[in-house]
């Protein structure tokens, strides 16, 4: 706690002034949320995903974001963030005995000009997105939770924009390393390669009531840094590469390349759309190799006063009947999807730990929702409603579990869905401005339906999962804070 306390005084301290040193602005924003979760049969029992652990079915948790921007002028600045993340009170620092420190930092990037140019440099821990329909929140391949402020997920990277017509053609080039397992030396003597790279390009084309961004994105995965992050480790292997002796090269490259579009000519209707195409590991073994597709597409109307409806669809490929040639699921390292705060997917929920984390990979769904509806001074409230079905073979399922030595592992019932299982999902949000744009309370609830759970998939241990499957419920309540 003493640590803590040093950290927001010394941040405090930098605030106060106007200046650091001659010349440098310093500005301060931030957010605090508080908020208390009843969540029954998060993984549609009232266990964890393995089978092991039993859930707690209210919790109270809390985070707090800090950001401090140092401006030296129009040319140059430098973003500090801070954060105590989602932590349930009487756990880690939120205990009264004996607090954990658990502050970190989630941002911390410098961004200039190149003189006598418009060409923009950003180097260090920062967010970055690939390019996605902004109604469907972020990308399923590479997102940091939204372009705002308060991104959950950040990169440490080199991104450079260049704005060769101003407002019309200003690619994004960037280089990224991931994940670097052993740091600096390696364990042994023996060199390992333990590296995640990637590289990305945008190409966004903006004119009247129309945008264009053809992207690609390449990576280089070295085979001792597949396992080092659970969301990276399940979205790039295949499900055959769990059977021994795994890969067979050092490094295997990906690349991913896809297309977004928005068209505003016709509003107050507007459309978007997105198609994606990704690949890796293609010369090691056949059964460890991984590529698919994911297509998407969506409108809004906003001739409304009282709220703007919204339709969604998207189909991703699954996987086949074997393990032997691969995974036929479009790799994904780090993805936030979905329409309208849908319940079954971390999207723009006000509060965190209240959604199902629903894999949209190896899935076709169709989602409505209804969003800004204000019938009351201050009020502002959201409802959705979505279905999904499986695209994977029940049997390339089951290969794939008993490879990775169960469900929760690799995959997950009921977040992985195979043809014949489906998911429906409700839910209705609302906020309260107490204070405008300052202070909210908020509501959000959930409900979702797990149908034709395959237990020849599932209960593959000692565990009758699908004998367990309830629906889900979820009420969160809470207060948010902007500063």
């Amino acid at each position: 706690m003493k640590k803590l306390i040093l950290a927001i005084g010394a941040c405090l301290l930098l605030g106060s002034g106007v200046t650091a040193q001659a010349a440098t602005e310093v500005k301060m924003a931030g957010d605090l949320r508080a908020y208390g979760v009843f969540f029954q049969n998060h993984n549609w029992t009232s266990w964890n995903a393995k089978g092991t652990q039993t859930e707690d079915v209210f919790e109270i948790w809390q985070r707090w974001r800090l950001r401090t921007d140092f401006t030296a002028n129009e040319a140059v600045k430098f973003r500090l963030g801070i954060r105590v993340n989602d932590t349930p009170w009487g756990y880690g620092t939120y205990t009264a005995a004996n607090p954990t420190a658990s502050i970190e930092v989630y941002q911390a990037y410098l961004t200039f000009k190149w003189p006598g140019s418009d060409v923009e440099v950003t180097a260090g821990l920062q967010p970055f997105s690939l390019p996605e329909a902004p109604i469907f929140y972020d990308s399923p391949i590479l997102a940091s939770k939204g372009f705002a402020d308060g991104a959950t997920n950040s990169l440490a990277g080199l991104v450079m924009k260049a704005p060769l017509i101003k407002g019309v053609f200003e690619p994004i080039i960037g280089f990224s390393r991931l994940v670097d397992v052993n740091r600096t030396y390696d364990p042994t003597t023996t060199q390992v390669d333990d590296e995640l790279d990637t590289y990305f390009l945008t190409l966004p084309v903006v004119l009247d009531g129309f945008k264009v961004t053809p992207w690609g994105l390449a990576a280089v995965m070295g085979k001792a840094s597949t396992s080092a992050v659970t969301a990276i480790q399940n979205g790039m292997r295949s499900g055959g590469s769990y059977v021994s002796p795994g890969y067979a090269n050092n490094q295997n490259a990906y690349w991913w390349g896809g297309l977004n579009l928005e068209v505003s000519a016709l509003e107050p209707v507007k459309f978007y759309g997105d198609a994606i195409y990704g690949q890796g590991a293609m010369s090691d073994r056949e059964r460890n190799r991984r590529q698919g597709w994911f297509v998407d597409g969506g409108l809004e109307y906003t001739g409304f006063d009282w709220g703007t409806p919204q339709l969604g669809a998207w189909w991703s490929s699954g996987e086949d009947a074997s393990l032997a040639n691969g995974s036929e699921r479009i790799p994904s390292m780090v993805g936030y999807f979905g329409l309208g705060n849908s319940f079954l997917y971390p999207t723009g929920q006000e509060f965190s730990k209240n959604d199902m984390s629903v894999n949209p990979l190896g899935s076709w769904g169709l989602g409505a929702s209804v969003k800004n509806v204000s019938l009351i001074e201050k009020l502002v409230m959201r409802g959705t409603f979505t279905a999904v079905w499986g695209t994977n073979s029940p049997a390339g399922l089951r290969k794939a579990v008993l490879a990775s030595g169960g469900t929760g592992n690799y995959l997950t019932m009921g977040k992985d869905l195979a043809i014949g299982e489906y998911l429906v999902a409700a839910n209705i949000d609302a906020k309260y401005w107490v204070y405008e744009k300052t202070l909210a309370l908020a509501v959000e609830s959930g409900w979702a339906h797990y149908g034709n759970p395959n237990g020849g998939i599932w209960n593959t241990s000692s565990r009758n999962f699908t004998g367990n499957v309830s629906d889900a419920w979820m009420t969160s309540f809470g207060v948010k804070y902007w500063f």
